[in-house]
């Protein structure tokens, strides 16, 4: 059976569930598909069904009201579904609780959020290490710190959140380990203050780690990951302004884990599959698609909004998010020009009003190319395929002259992650390693599935007699 709709919405983070809540109180019947159990993302995200925890903080406030309007409204929810497949004039192919489910509708907004970026290491393998993104989950949804004793390092704000986060749970961080100086973050406070509520929240976070007396490295890297079968230390050293190792001493911290990430790329998987047209923002996180003010990509009725359109950060996603829902609701007839007007226009101030601070912020977490370019050879760079950085070097020297010809020479990006993890820093790789542009290496070609799902679940239930068998073809 086919579920059809007036408008689909992918992903129900902040973007996507006020893309819904819009479109919905427009007139049109939407269906808001995701695969978690609810609501709210990875920023607003609900602890796990059945797990009572202390809620408080911003974070939890907003995505606690997120749901409630969201329960409370005509959207239909289809959570917990994992969507394999999109088709254009709009299919979604998804799994569910019960096996396999189909939607459709004349309009789509796209609100598939980021994914995190690591830049690799040696020992970024070992188990124990784990992203910043993948620990705010635990310490949010499921109250787990990811260790006893925590390194927190990387770029970003990230950092100081996580290392709160550990420290309210009673979890030991041995240390932060920021790639930026602290001149960085003096320079970005002009930014930051635009925005004091978040900036105090940001606040609240230092004060925390200020009180657990935890050592601070401004202006250092992880050198290494060490141990045998899981990471027992992290060795770190000094990082000039644009991530590159420099001469200095080094530092051993003994831990159990290792929290650790260098910024959000977007995830804007649903906009390449359908071919609509991209443009490269390193600010922004890498490829994303060309939109017009109110989330509309350059094939008509596909919407896109929230991270996986640049990364901006939950609140303007949000407010992102409704944006398209007006779009939508505008461009089906439900909203006339006036009343389209009336409400645009405010959600439109609002979301320049956070340009700023979320570029201050995107900024922290903005790859930076010498980082990459000190990959070490022997360093794996694609998890799922143990593709190194000698063999990514080997393949462009050998005539691979994009992403995709890499891919297929090393079988970079086609284990289950599709790429995720891997595809922003071995695009990168390959453009210094040519000394041309990411725009001229380009990005994976997007394919079915979306997301790894059991194949009986693609072809459903059937006998050998079902199959349909052609007539013999002439002699």
């Amino acid at each position: 059976m086919i579920r059809p709709a007036d408008c689909l919405v992918l992903g129900a983070g902040p973007a996507g569930t006020e893309a819904a809540l819009a479109a919905a109180e427009a007139g049109l019947d939407v269906v808001l598909i995701d695969e978690q159990a609810d609501a709210g993302g990875q920023g607003w995200r609900a602890p796990l069904s059945g797990l009572t925890m202390p809620r408080k903080g911003a974070d939890a406030e907003a995505g606690d009201g997120l749901r409630a309007r969201l329960a409370a409204s005509g959207v239909d929810r289809r959570l917990g579904r994992r969507v394999w497949s999109v088709g254009g004039a709009f299919r979604l192919d998804a799994v569910g609780p019960d096996g396999a489910e189909a939607y459709e509708a004349p309009r789509l907004v796209a609100a598939t959020g980021a994914h995190e970026r690591v830049v690799p290491f040696p020992g970024w393998t070992l188990p124990g290490v784990i992203g910043l993104a993948g620990a705010t989950v635990l310490l949010k949804a499921q109250a787990v710190l990811p260790g006893r004793r925590v390194v927190v390092a990387g770029a970003g704000p990230l950092l100081f959140a996580v290392a709160a986060g550990i420290i309210a749970k009673g979890g030991e961080v041995a240390a932060i380990v920021d790639m930026d100086g602290r001149l960085a973050w003096a320079r970005r406070l002009p930014g930051l203050a635009r925005r004091l509520d978040l900036l105090k929240e940001g606040l609240g976070w230092t004060w925390s780690i200020l009180g657990a007396r935890v050592p601070f490295l401004a202006g250092h890297g992880v050198r290494c990951a060490a141990g045998r079968s899981e990471v027992e230390a992290v060795i770190v050293g000094p990082v000039d302004a644009d991530g590159a190792p420099i001469a200095g001493p080094e530092r051993r911290f003994a831990c159990d884990a290792l929290a650790v990430g260098h910024g959000l790329v977007p995830g804007g998987e649903v906009p390449k599959i359908l071919r609509a047209a991209h443009l490269y923002d390193r600010l922004r996180g890498g490829f994303i698609p060309e939109l017009d003010p109110y989330g509309r990509t350059t094939i008509e009725n596909l919407y896109a909004c929230g991270d996986g359109t640049g990364i901006r950060g939950a609140r303007p996603s949000a407010v992102a998010g409704r944006l398209a829902g007006l779009a939508a609701a505008h461009d089906a007839g439900r909203l006339d020009a006036t009343a389209f007007t009336a409400l645009a226009e405010p959600t439109l101030q609002a979301l320049a009003d956070y340009r700023p601070f979320a570029d201050t912020v995107a900024g922290a977490m903005a790859l930076k190319p010498a980082q990459v370019a000190a990959i070490t050879p022997a360093t794996v760079v694609c998890r799922c395929e143990d593709v190194s950085r000698a063999e990514i070097d080997a393949a462009v020297d050998a005539g691979a002259g994009d992403i995709n010809q890499m891919k297929h020479f090393t079988r970079c990006g086609m284990g289950p992650c599709q790429g995720r993890m891997c595809g922003d820093v071995a695009a990168e790789l390959v453009a210094q390693r040519r000394g041309v542009t990411r725009e001229t290496v380009g990005y994976w070609t997007q394919r079915v599935p979306l997301r790894p799902v059991p194949f009986d679940t693609m072809i459903g239930s059937f006998d050998y007699a079902d199959i349909p068998i052609p007539p013999p073809a002439p002699l």
